[in-house]
């Protein structure tokens, strides 16, 4: 019966599980706002999939939709970490397609496959419930800053990041009254409370303010070499500038291998640009200079 349902289906039936696990909830408003169905429809589309899996999902009158029972098991989507982040990240309905191993557009595409550096994926629910329902999280939490093996730990998170090499948290630290980033591979455990969160993003200063990087061809490289970087980062002058908000500042710098050191005196080869503004970011990122 599952491999007849039509693929325009299934693409719903795989957003409702996807909604219902990471965000805790599911509604026919969600459904028919994501697909663009009329509420009929949308409610139509649950009923089928109550139907198919009765044991996933239970009505909750205080939120007007479903959520997860502790049976809950995937039918149609694939809800690992891995896979769920970058449909997350890209603002993706559902993942694959009828022809996953085909290229859609004809056109070969080969990527590293590096270390996926990701949680279980009962740990990232309860985390990204928390961010979705505005909620306290009690975690675990692996600190390499920390002489304790594991710390637990109140955070409340408001946005996932990621920095083009790992995913991060950026929550509310209740133990150290501050906005902070936790690695997303570094939680043990983690559950969603039903606590509303005190914090929210508008409150983490270093998230809500924007700042503009300015960026420069390493002094140390040919004049030819500097021409070519400035026409790869689409410069008309002798600047590169970036905004991005001032809590990544750092990831930002790290990304593109900037020279960081006061006396520009790393490989130029390998750490091709350097920072012209260096006084102005370095207070929120002084991890990342030399």
């Amino acid at each position: 019966m599952l491999n007849e349902i039509k693929w325009a289906t299934r693409q719903r039936l795989q957003y409702i599980e996807l909604m219902a696990y990471y965000t805790g909830v599911v509604t026919r408003s969600d459904v028919a706002k994501a697909f663009a169905i009329s509420d009929a429809a949308a409610t139509k589309d649950l009923k089928f999939y109550n139907d198919i899996a009765p044991e996933n999902l239970i009505y909750k009158h205080a939120v007007f939709g479903f959520v997860p029972s502790s049976e809950f098991k995937e039918v149609f989507a694939d809800l690992s970490p891995a896979t769920v982040l970058s449909m997350i990240e890209s603002n993706l309905t559902v993942a694959g397609g009828p022809n996953p191993d085909e290229s859609v557009f004809g056109i070969p595409v080969e990527s590293m496959i590096l270390p996926s550096r990701l949680p279980d994926k009962t740990v990232f629910a309860q985390i990204s419930r928390a961010i979705h329902g505005k909620k306290k999280c009690q975690v675990s939490y692996h600190s390499l800053s920390n002489k304790e093996s594991t710390q637990k730990r109140m955070i409340e998170p408001h946005s996932l990041v990621n920095t083009g090499f790992r995913w991060h948290v950026r929550a509310y630290n209740e133990d150290t009254f501050d906005f902070r980033d936790f690695v997303l591979s570094r939680f043990v455990s983690a559950e969603c409370l039903d606590a509303d969160a005190e914090s929210s993003a508008q409150y983490d200063d270093d998230w809500s303010e924007i700042i503009s990087v300015q960026l420069t061809p390493h002094p140390k490289l040919d004049k030819e070499k500097q021409s070519s970087l400035l026409i790869d980062y689409g410069s008309d002058d002798d600047v590169i500038t970036i905004k991005v908000r001032r809590a990544l500042i750092g990831y930002l710098l790290q990304q593109l291998s900037v020279d960081t050191t006061a006396d520009h005196e790393l490989n130029p080869n390998k750490y091709q640009l350097i920072v012209l503004n260096r006084d102005e970011i370095e207070p929120f990122a002084g991890w990342a200079f030399s």
